[in-house]
């Protein structure tokens, strides 16, 4: 059965608050249809944000393997090739990066939410992400850049990757009074099977 109801989360990052970015990213995933149903401003803590990163106990492995391969390809020495250390190294920055200012949280409801909120993000590397999505327009980090500067890379956006994710993701930032169930008119033409009622 398709769920038209599928709910992601997206964490607005420091970076993203700073540069005045707010309204633009989220109107580019409501001009998909999605529809917002949390939103909140909020100062993190590393607690949370480890919690945030760490939901899935592999978590550290397989981010340090992917920065691995990723660097691999690129051709890039890594800092260490030992994935678990990658990965740990990898969470210490997220941590100073996403608690250096305050974060917008939100959650989108629809359709494939996760898979539309990740095709419009763009790749986790800016300098990777294509040219439509918004990092591939907002901003030009690098992991080799980062790597330089001994800093995670400043890439304006956390999407969660699946509803598996999303789902605990969601239960970290939100209580479930804080999501508000409500209808949009244009949820008729997305949704309605035979566009019933458009013409009076």
């Amino acid at each position: 059965m398709i769920n038209k109801q599928e709910r992601s989360l997206v964490l607005i990052k420091p970076d993203g608050v700073q540069r005045g970015l707010i309204g633009e990213i989220i109107k580019r995933y409501e001009r998909s249809g999605l529809k917002l149903v949390g939103l909140k401003m909020i100062l993190a803590n590393e607690d949370q944000i480890e919690r945030h990163y760490t939901v899935d106990p592999e978590w550290k492995q397989k981010t340090g393997q992917r920065f691995l391969e990723s660097y691999r390809t690129k051709g890039i020495e890594p800092p260490t090739n030992e994935a678990e250390d990658l990965g740990e190294m990898v969470l210490s920055k997220l941590k100073k990066y996403m608690t250096s200012g305050p974060i917008i949280a939100m959650v989108f409801e629809g359709m494939n939410a996760v898979k539309i909120i990740r095709k419009i993000t763009g790749a986790t590397e800016p300098l990777s992400s294509d040219v439509g999505t918004i990092r591939g327009d907002f901003t030009l980090d690098s992991y080799e850049v980062a790597d330089f500067d001994n800093r995670a890379v400043r890439n304006l956006i956390h999407a969660s990757s699946s509803t598996w994710e999303a789902d605990r993701e969601i239960a970290i930032w939100f209580t479930s009074e804080e999501l508000i169930s409500y209808r949009l008119i244009g949820e008729a033409i997305l949704y309605d099977v035979n566009l019933d009622g458009i013409i009076e």
